[in-house]
């Protein structure tokens, strides 16, 4: 299991657009990714999961993916989210 923190670097954070971005880009992996905030994990390739988190610019988020390319997973994930989606 493979878990970073990353903070949201986009005023509008995981909203309609990014979130797609986000869910297509956790979608090109193999393994169960989730993301996590106070305390509350949904599912990364769930657009309406990612949504219910309410995740706007400046929160922290965790980013944990469990599976064969874990670890890939998460930092091509955290590489997208600190680029502020301009990708």
């Amino acid at each position: 299991m493979c878990v970073k923190d990353v903070v949201i670097q986009n005023q509008v954070g995981l909203h309609a657009r990014p979130a797609t971005f986000f869910i297509q880009k956790a979608n090109e992996f193999k393994s169960s990714i989730w993301v996590e905030r106070n305390e509350r994990r949904v599912n990364a390739k769930s657009l309406l999961g990612v949504l219910s988190l309410g995740i706007v610019g400046g929160y922290s988020i965790k980013i944990i993916a469990d599976g064969s390319d874990e670890k890939e997973a998460v930092d091509a994930l955290i590489q997208l989210v600190e680029s502020g989606f301009n990708d």
